[in-house]
């Protein structure tokens, strides 16, 4: 039996701050209090006053894999978001061949358990064709549904209001939404082409992939989620209009519609696209700074319940066209703790509500077993941080398969220390340990 006491912690959770001892067993959290008494056999790791906060879920990522592996992989990109302090990930269905059948789902599951570090689940896509299939999902293995409603994805954008309203009505599961309109969008591509051929500037992808587009979208989901009562869950709202849109005035467990806000949303404005072009054009579109405050208050007011990543990575290659081109999105799992930490350090947001935000809220949304919290009983996914050791985004170090990040250059003043995954000190101090113990999530369905 592995027995792990970490001493001296001040842990993170469910609103409070307070200094404890906390005793791994194997795979659980055995107990939390303080001075507990050290036997033989326990491995002891003084945490010296550093902070413990229940590991990081994160609802949204595309690690590639399968069929654009040379982008990244859910081994590599894994390890990287253990490095971040992500220990749970729900990686979305636009892999190659997309994950719109139960054959490829579970076949996303093999891949998984043989390589991921982390704990994981998958979205399964839904298209204009594939309600059958739907209908079969079970519903305490897969994390929820996803729907694009503004992609050039293959086939998965659902433009068909009939098929729309027979999802809504024909599962129980949570529907996830990436939430543009594509009409609009492609108006304005073809605004700018006429005028700039094929080399339109990365400063009008807001223009292009706009607050419109944005707005009129989750309006009509959100709408239509009224309608029928299903249960909807908007991805990376990217504008100040879409955040008025939700509700603040109930709990997250009476929420029937929630939101997110990803972290380049809350870190990036448009005035860095004359700096960092290709590398910050994401969709939705990072917007006006005004936008991004209107976030932040959202996020704060709990208009908005949960902070992703949004992880998705392309090659340097890829990125390296001109914007028609350029595929839209970049690689942020292994700086997005330390970016939201930078904020708090900033004054932006407390500590509490970061762990709120990035482990509670999203272990509740999705209903995920025994995770998202520091309680005795529950899986020892724990994140050790330095608020004192400052480093800076470099080539170097680096995790990510692409070898890039939007972050390169800026210097974070927190660090991940230590991460463990269900019990067991898989990343300690830059080193890993290479054997895999992430577990397939499981909901309470």
């Amino acid at each position: 039996m592995s027995k792990i006491l970490i001493t001296n912690a001040k842990i993170i959770n469910e609103g409070e701050i307070f200094e404890s001892d906390l005793l791994i067993k194997n795979d659980i959290i055995f107990k939390i209090c303080k001075n507990i008494k050290a036997e033989h056999d326990y491995k002891v790791i003084d945490a010296k006053g550093k902070i413990l906060i229940p590991g990081v879920i994160d609802d949204q990522v595309h690690f590639r894999e399968p069929g654009l592996t040379h982008k990244a992989t859910i081994n590599s990109e894994s390890k990287a978001a253990i490095a971040g302090g992500i220990t749970s990930f729900i990686e979305m269905p636009n892999t190659v061949p997309q994950t719109t059948t139960l054959l490829e789902l579970n076949n996303k599951f093999k891949i998984a358990e043989r390589n991921s570090y982390a704990n994981y689940s998958f979205m399964f896509g839904g298209t204009n064709e594939n309600i059958e299939e739907i209908k079969n999902i079970d519903s305490k293995k897969v994390a929820g549904l996803k729907l694009f409603l503004g992609s050039s994805t293959g086939n998965m954008l659902v433009d068909d209001e009939a098929v729309l309203k027979n999802i809504f009505l024909n599962t129980d599961l949570l529907i996830s939404v990436h939430s543009e309109d594509e009409n609009i969008i492609n108006e304005n591509v073809n605004k700018y082409k006429s005028k700039y051929g094929s080399n339109i500037p990365f400063e009008l992808h807001p223009f292009i992939r706009s607050e419109e587009a944005c707005l009129k979208s989750t309006k009509r989901i959100i709408k239509l989620a009224k309608e029928t009562g299903a249960r909807l869950h908007v991805f990376h709202l990217s504008t100040e209009s879409e955040s008025l849109l939700f509700e603040n005035n109930i709990s997250l467990k009476d929420k029937k519609i929630t939101s997110e806000v990803c972290v380049h949303h809350l870190w990036f404005s448009d005035e860095d696209y004359k700096e960092k072009q290709s590398y910050i054009k994401w969709n939705p579109a990072i917007k006006t700074k005004q936008d991004r405050d209107a976030l932040w208050k959202a996020l704060n007011n709990d208009r908005i319940d949960i902070v992703a990543s949004d992880h998705a990575p392309h090659t340097i290659e890829e990125k390296s066209n001109s914007y028609l081109e350029c595929p839209s999105g970049g690689p942020l799992v292994q700086h997005a703790l330390v970016s939201m930490i930078e904020h708090h350090l900033n004054n932006k947001i407390t500590l509490e509500r970061i762990v709120t935000k990035m482990c509670h809220n999203p272990a509740d949304l999705f209903q995920i077993s025994n995770r998202g919290f520091i309680r005795e009983g529950y899986y020892a996914d724990l994140v050790l941080i330095d608020l004192e050791k400052s480093w800076t985004v470099n080539k170097g170090n680096i995790l990510y398969k692409c070898n890039w990040s939007p972050f390169e250059g800026i210097k974070f003043n927190s660090s991940v220390s230590k991460t463990f995954v269900n019990g067991e000190l898989v990343y300690d101090e830059g080193i890993f340990d290479n054997k895999l113990y992430g577990k397939q999530l499981t909901f309470n369905r």
